[in-house]
């Protein structure tokens, strides 16, 4: 692929097939056209007449090759009007020269994120199209097999295709129904990329799920869980300078160099949260609310742990998913009020941390309150299994830098 039309591909696609989307108002046919429209973007830059704005470009060809599409089924419709319902479609006439007007990618999240689908279904469609997210990996978030999770999506395309609901932005009840799963969708792409410091398109993804929240934030702006996300992804986002020593290696928070944080975007975030706390006690808001008390300790040994214990008790009381349990219990050990021995004691009896994706974290974790609770060989024990059963190369060798300075 020529690399003006890769960079678009790789910086815009999202954008792209949301504004046809939008135009279309069908997924299948707005991802079809796009695919023409990148073929013939290719075989035009081949010839020496590539388009001086590859996106804008691509945005128009696709959506004029939708419209021919629909020209032409309605015609095949007209000859065989039994076999071809009339469906709905855009303005036939000329789309004219497109210009990006906000981040389309937020609209063909919240058309994805239809009432008639489930709720797995919904986020795997926006991951993968809205977020550019490879099904394998929207696979393995949402704890399915990779085969699975294709063969979902291609059922909900075609159910998308087939069904009679439309979204329209400008209907401020499908906004509002549908903006808690967008906000979700925003959050895991910005977890995979902040998760994975280390993989070429992790600055990207963490750039696009922020652009993704103020998108958000802007059009639901007395919304307390739009506030409160755009404020973690914020706060979280500002630490990234020192996520990673000069080696590439990871680094632990406790360990981090807070000189390194963005001032203006924990200043930013931490404004956000407290307005999103201020009014609402969602889990987006409550989230912001311990990412900003991390953010404003000025070192490890000064961070609140007593109140960001309290915030994780009204999280898992919420939201009670299996990251928010282990982060709520390693709050508790470092909370002077509560301590390493109770929270090791509460995390052994959550035995289903144990089994599945979370495994190999809760045992890291219980790592970490073992050498709390000075047992120095149940810490290499757990170390150990945790280990076992982590792929990443970066957590890998961070887990093996831990059991070296446990064995010296």
């Amino acid at each position: 692929m020529n690399i003006r039309i890769e960079d678009a591909f790789r910086t815009d696609a999202g954008r792209i097939l949301g504004a046809v989307t939008a135009y279309t108002g069908d997924l299948q046919l707005a991802e079809d056209a796009v695919q023409e429209a990148f073929a013939r973007a290719i075989a035009q830059e081949n010839a020496g007449e590539g388009p001086g704005n590859p996106a804008a470009w691509i945005t128009t060809a696709a959506r004029r090759i939708a419209v021919d599409t629909i020209r032409r089924e309605r015609t095949a419709a007209r000859a065989h009007p039994l076999l071809v319902a009339d469906a709905a479609s855009p303005d036939e006439a000329d789309p004219g020269e497109f210009a990006f007007t906000g981040d389309e990618r937020l609209e063909l999240i919240l058309t994805v994120c239809h009432p008639e689908l489930g709720e797995e279904t919904r986020l795997g469609l926006a991951l993968r199209f809205a977020c550019g997210i490879p099904t394998r990996d929207v696979a393995s978030m949402l704890l399915v097999t990779e085969s699975a999770m294709a063969a979902r999506l291609t059922r909900a395309k075609r159910h998308l295709h087939e069904s009679s609901i439309r979204f329209a932005m400008t209907d401020g009840r499908q906004v509002a129904e549908r903006m808690p799963d967008a906000l979700s969708v925003i959050s895991l792409m910005f977890t995979v990329g902040y998760d994975a410091p280390a993989r070429a398109e992790a600055a990207q993804l963490c750039a696009d799920a922020i652009e993704l929240a103020r998108d958000a934030h802007r059009i639901r702006s007395d919304d307390p869980e739009a506030a409160g996300l755009l404020a973690l992804l914020l706060l979280t986002h500002a630490r990234r300078p020192a996520r990673l020593d000069p080696a590439g290696e990871l680094v632990e928070l406790a360990a981090a160099d807070r000189r390194r944080w963005d001032v203006r975007m924990l200043a930013e975030g931490e404004l956000l949260a407290t307005r999103a706390l201020t009014v609402g006690t969602g889990r987006f808001a409550l989230q912001a609310g311990i990412a900003g008390l991390h953010a404003i300790a000025a070192e490890w040994e000064h961070t609140d742990w007593d109140a960001i214990a309290r915030l994780y008790e009204g999280l898992v009381d919420l939201w009670p998913s299996p990251s928010s349990r282990l982060a709520r219990l390693v709050a508790r050990g470092h909370a002077p009020a509560i301590g390493p021995e109770s929270a090791r004691l509460e995390l052994d009896a959550d035995e289903a941390l144990f089994r599945g994706t979370t495994a190999a974290q809760a045992f890291a974790v219980r790592a970490e309150l073992d050498v709390q609770c000075r047992d120095p060989l149940s810490a290499l024990t757990d170390l150990h299994e945790a280990l076992i059963r982590t792929e990443d190369p970066a957590v890998r060798r961070h887990l093996e830098r831990r059991i070296s300075a446990l064995t010296v």
